[in-house]
């Protein structure tokens, strides 16, 4: 009995991949919640797994105490001295009382039958869950075994994976049996069991590929010092060599691009584009937004970590990519907020700030029409004053902060640019009449040319139609043509058009006009086309 209870333990133990202590404990706990309702009394009991005689005994333990206040967990000194005599018994000692627990009955057997089972599973999660955690952002094989509302169950091996569909790539579609590399991004603990997510979007799954394919990568000659993908579209892997012979970019590439068209195939087409890792930012982006050209790099807040990056005009597209995708994720892998501009966009904001800063100078130095002196208008635009709507918003301290300006000299300037104010605000008003005036215009001129063109498109529908007439009437009047000879060879198509014309006698007069202004163009231009010949 004992080497058959044994034996069922460690059998379970091999399948299960559980400790037998486990088991053991799990056994235990049965018996002594089984015991517990078979024999419903106040009793502190207690189970052990004699290793002996292979069984599971169950105790009711009591403590001796000098004043017996639970007599079912508890002993006196005098009744423990009677059970025992001649052994030596102290206060605080347990003794254990053995409960028979071959009458426990069926209802208690498969009421440890299921604490059993309970036990195991439990077990069997923590061992996943103990797995399985430290293997995050690594890949694994497996095999598609089911779908459930979209996304798809991963078959592990010793665990099953659920790969939602916010995992899966847009240029894949999967299929059950499927075999599938997929990276572990997040093991949770839940209700049902440890529940392994796995990813096929992740860049873990793009550094693993590259570990696998490239030799230099696996044995740290090159290192992957960044990766970022938009899965199924386009990807960069951000490479540095650690000797200096090794090129880092054509180590991931390969022969003949062997290398990485091997992990293009496994991701199903999607772009990759190896880059050289640099620790200056500035050379890093301009490395990171290829297979675009950068004209120059500038950092314009290092704390927020943004720059500008300048390219041609043509290289402008192509710097920004399908949707914006090459800067964007360009910006992932360096860490920095990139603004594109062109050269064409970076050349007219330079025209503009320095026209703002031309206006600013105009509108202080026009103080001097208003009784303030030069020498105080430049000390005004020294002292940084945005123009006259700044200017009226200073305090008097603020403004008796510039050199040789005092509370008198602080109030003519207020006065002064109040009255100057007034001035711009009437020449801005006459430019921007002015410039409604020139785009109505515009507009206005845009309509007619568009007008003109459909217009055009008509007339030059008409000699189709006037050609088909000319054949017939040809074709009646022979005489005619060859009377006629090598003029009416180089003017055939233009006695189509007048009847063209007869057979519209419902036009407006303007439109009859205008077709045969059409006609008169036509045999000017077939004239010089007979004249070439």
């Amino acid at each position: 009995m004992a080497s058959q209870l044994r034996q069922q333990i460690e059998q379970i133990s091999r399948e299960k991949n559980i400790n037998p202590d486990v088991i053991i404990a799990a056994i235990e706990d049965a018996i002594l919640t089984a015991s517990k309702k078979y024999y419903q009394e106040e009793e502190d009991l207690r189970s052990r797994f004699n290793e002996e005689s292979g069984q599971i005994e169950v105790f009711a333990v009591k403590q001796v105490v000098e004043e017996v206040e639970i007599p079912e967990t508890q002993l006196s000194l005098e009744q423990a001295q009677e059970l025992f005599p001649g052994a030596e018994v102290e206060l605080g000692q347990e003794i254990e009382f053995p409960k028979p627990t071959d009458i426990l009955g069926r209802i208690a057997a498969q009421t440890a039958k299921q604490v059993i089972f309970q036990k195991v599973r439990e077990a069997e999660r923590d061992n996943v869950y103990a797995e399985y955690s430290d293997r995050v952002g690594e890949v694994v094989n497996g095999i598609i075994k089911r779908q459930e509302m979209g996304d798809f169950i991963v078959d592990l091996g010793r665990a099953e994976a659920l790969l939602p569909r916010k995992e899966q790539s847009r240029a894949e579609a999967y299929q059950t049996g499927d075999r599938v590399r997929v990276a572990i991004v997040r093991v949770a603990k839940a209700a049902k069991g440890p529940q392994i997510i796995v990813s096929r979007t992740d860049p873990a799954l793009l550094v693993k590929l590259f570990e696998m394919e490239v030799p230099e990568i696996y044995d740290g000659t090159v290192v992957i010092k960044g990766a970022v993908r938009e899965a199924g579209e386009r990807a960069k892997v951000a490479v540095i060599s650690r000797e200096r012979d090794v090129d880092p970019v054509g180590a991931c590439v390969g022969m003949k691009g062997t290398r990485v068209q091997s992990i293009i195939r496994e991701l199903r087409g999607e772009k990759i584009d190896i880059v050289e890792w640099n620790d200056d930012a500035t050379s890093f982006v301009i490395n990171a937004l290829s297979p675009a050209n950068v004209s120059r790099v500038s950092i314009v807040d290092e704390e927020q970590r943004i720059m500008e990056v300048v390219v041609e005009d043509k290289q402008l597209s192509l710097a920004i990519g399908k949707k914006g995708q090459n800067v964007r994720l360009a910006a992932k892998i360096v860490g920095w907020r990139i603004d594109i501009k062109s050269e064409e966009e970076k050349r007219r904001e330079v025209e503009a700030e320095m026209s703002r800063m031309a206006r600013i100078v105009d509108e202080v130095r026009s103080l001097e029409r208003y009784g303030i002196s030069e020498k105080i208008a430049q000390k005004l635009v020294d002292a940084g004053v945005a123009g006259l709507a700044h200017l009226l918003e200073m305090t008097d301290e603020d403004m008796t902060v510039v050199e040789g300006v005092g509370p008198k000299t602080a109030e003519k300037i207020r006065e002064a640019a109040i009255q100057a104010k007034v001035e711009w605000d009437e020449l801005d008003a006459e430019a921007e009449r002015l410039a409604a005036e020139q785009a109505a215009a515009d507009e206005a001129a845009a309509a007619e040319e568009a007008a003109a063109l459909e217009q055009g498109s008509f007339d030059e529908e008409a000699p189709e139609g006037a050609e088909a007439g000319e054949d017939v009437a040809v074709a009646t009047d022979s005489a005619a043509a060859a009377g006629e000879g090598a003029e009416a060879g180089g003017a055939g198509e233009d006695s189509g058009e007048p009847a063209a014309d007869e057979g519209e006698d419902d036009d407006p007069p303007e439109k009859k006009a205008s077709a045969d202004g059409e006609a008169t163009v036509a045999d000017g231009e077939e004239g010089e086309a007979d004249g070439e010949r």
